[in-house]
């Protein structure tokens, strides 16, 4: 694991480096990029009503009435969808799907944690590649890794920037093996790459149902990509991935409450926009974001983190994140604070409590 990973993060089992962030309780949690305005009243709904057969019975092999809502909502058939316990399941079983030990995974630096993670598990070797000075992919960096998995993040976590199309075109064009896209946080950005995986058959993009629709503990992601792609990582998924329970509330959101999805994920982005500006007006500018968190460049990391956590907020530290020299990550060392954009109030008090940590 390099040390772009949260310092939370860096335990280990066996040789295998785990995904630990600090969960302990916190009265203003902005640590995690979830929904900080709830769940959908339908899926709540669902599971308030839940009676003891929905429970007691196995769930659908493949998620099939999943994947129908889910093709409603992105715009294509079910059988390009495929579904996981949370994107994760859905990013490790597409590696292990086209991928053998001893294959490259190329991905940029610093991105996605899991990952690196995932290519230990699957005995894979990662190459990151450094971001540009604007926070983009390195094509050519990233192309000559001649990796046979490709893994880029728009918006990318956790910078927050969306990286350019013509960049991610150019991978997609001229990339070996298979182009996995993650966009978990597609829903608070202004554009995305679904064409991407009508035009190719390299192309896996996948999304998560854990942010903008506020599910995060029922473990719910998904990918679309074309038919052959997703029957080869049903493959390596294997059945019963999705709970009964959460299939259903998932069902309700994506059928009874994609206004209230929409609403929110608005108010992230107006919010965003508006922590963005009162941060710079405190001397603590944020790198732009197309997702509902920020990246904000701060010396020490860990210690800021300590002392907005005695004052009831968490947030995650970053330390020493791959930067390129001029820009405000290097001004820092590659220390920054990522904090989720929720409810103004939350933010509000963020504002102050930094302002004291940092003072």
């Amino acid at each position: 694991m390099n040390a772009s990973t949260p310092l939370a993060s860096r335990a280990s089992y066996a040789g295998i480096t785990l995904y630990a962030p600090d969960r302990r309780p916190c009265a203003i949690d902005l640590s995690d990029n979830t929904n900080l305005w709830g769940a959908p009243p339908g899926a709540q709904r669902v599971i308030a009503e839940a009676a003891s057969p929905s429970l007691t019975r196995y769930p659908q092999l493949y998620a099939g009435t999943l994947k129908d809502a889910l093709a409603r909502y992105v715009g294509v058939s079910p059988d390009h969808i495929v579904t996981g316990c949370g994107s994760d399941d859905v990013l490790d079983s597409a590696i292990r799907a086209f991928a053998e030990p001893g294959d490259r995974i190329a991905l940029p630096d610093p991105s996605f944690a899991m990952i690196p993670i995932f290519a230990q598990m699957n005995a894979l070797e990662p190459v990151l590649v450094p971001l540009t000075s604007e926070y983009d992919v390195n094509v050519d960096r990233m192309l000559a890794a001649r990796a046979k998995i490709v893994y880029l993040c728009s918006p990318n976590n956790p910078t927050g920037a969306a990286l350019a199309r013509a960049s991610i075109d150019a991978i997609v064009d001229r990339a070996p093996g298979l182009v996995i896209i993650d966009e978990a946080y597609a829903e608070f950005a202004d554009a995305n790459v679904l064409d991407l995986a009508a035009r190719t058959d390299r192309v896996l993009i996948t999304r998560t149902m854990s942010k903008a629709f506020g599910l995060a503990g029922l473990r719910i992601g998904y990918a679309i990509g074309s038919p052959r792609l997703v029957q080869e990582v049903e493959k390596s998924r294997g059945p019963y991935k999705v709970s009964g329970l959460a299939e259903r509330a998932a069902v309700a959101a994506l059928t009874d409450d994609i206004d209230w999805v929409r609403a929110n994920a608005a108010s992230a982005v107006r919010n965003r926009k508006r922590f963005a500006a009162e941060l710079a007006r405190i001397g603590s500018s944020a790198l732009p974001s197309s997702a509902n968190f920020v990246l904000v460049p701060v010396p020490s990391a860990v210690h800021v983190a300590a002392a907005l956590r005695e004052r009831g907020i968490a947030v995650r530290p970053f330390e020493r994140l791959v930067a390129q020299s001029g820009t405000a990550l290097a001004s820092t060392g590659g220390d920054a604070l990522r904090i989720t954009v929720g409810p103004w109030e939350l933010l509000d008090a963020t504002l102050g409590a930094l302002r004291e940590a940092i003072g």
